[in-house]
């Protein structure tokens, strides 16, 4: 299913669904940081979906993780909750969804690189890297909040 993102963007459609997220900022022992080129809509990212029925958000971001990577995690901290009303990702079936996204940070601890239908890369990169990619300025503001250790977390 293929999405647009809006981001402050008078021409967005009005949100008409919120739904829990989760996502994980996944640092390697070298600190390089987990990302996924997404097959949805085409930017870099950390991994991370929505919460399912009968799971907790840390069970989540392991699923979502490991789903969209092969890589297994533990979570380690909470970096923030991202509730922006002026992000609204809309979707090809006709939901159109208010971001509301809970990051975590996680440590890999086992698994092997792969893609998914979700991802159509997955690698690890450098911190000074993540510049270079086309990452989406919510996922950008994500990764800042993650790797700023003297931040509490953060909450709109």
């Amino acid at each position: 299913m293929g999405r647009t993102d809006y981001f402050h963007n008078p021409d967005a459609p009005p949100a008409n669904s919120i739904k829990v997220a989760v996502s994980a900022l996944v640092r390697d022992p070298q600190g390089r940081i987990l990302m996924i080129h997404r097959t949805d809509n085409d930017l870099y990212s950390i991994p991370g979906g929505g919460l399912e029925a009968g799971e907790t958000v840390s069970q989540a971001v392991v699923r979502e993780v490991k789903e969209e990577t092969g890589i297994d995690v533990r979570v380690t901290g909470l970096i923030g909750v991202f509730s922006n009303p002026d992000h609204v990702i809309a979707y090809s079936d006709g939901e159109v969804r208010q971001e509301f996204s809970i990051a975590f940070t996680a440590e890999p601890v086992g698994g092997q690189l792969r893609t998914s239908s979700e991802s159509k890369s997955v690698q690890w990169v450098a911190p000074e890297d993540i510049k270079s990619l086309d990452i989406h300025p919510s996922i950008l503001l994500r990764i800042q909040c993650g790797l700023d250790a003297s931040q509490t977390p953060y909450f709109t």
